[in-house]
């Protein structure tokens, strides 16, 4: 088992950052993706950004050049940098873990972009 716990969400008006971490209960060994999902109210949960063991990412369309993922082996933690922060970028923020057929999320952080 691997508990996730987000950190990191907040009001921020447009056009500002935050920047998101997750961290895990333990090292995930092997192959694995470590992602962001939000979901807004009334919307599907959708995929923001993912990252592979290997250091491969990938973006949601409406996110690239704003928001880089990156992860910290040794700490366990995987972060969603968010720039230029709009108010459609307003939801809550799922950190999730696939590893084969293990599939862990954590409770969620709410982002609210608003002036």
């Amino acid at each position: 088992q691997v508990q996730l716990v987000e950190s990191g969400g907040g009001l921020v008006q447009p056009g500002g950052s935050l920047r998101l971490s997750c961290a895990a209960s333990r090292r995930i060994f092997g192959i694995y993706t470590m992602a962001w999902h939000r979901q807004a109210p009334g919307i599907e949960r959708e995929l923001v950004a993912r990252i592979t063991n290997g250091g491969t990412t990938d973006y949601a369309d409406s996110v690239k050049g704003r928001f880089t993922i990156s992860r910290d082996v040794a700490k366990n933690t995987v972060s969603l940098q968010m720039n230029s922060l709009k108010p459609e970028d307003t939801a809550t923020y799922y950190c999730n873990v696939v590893q084969g057929s293990l599939n862990y999320w954590g409770q969620g952080t709410q982002v609210t972009v608003s002036s």
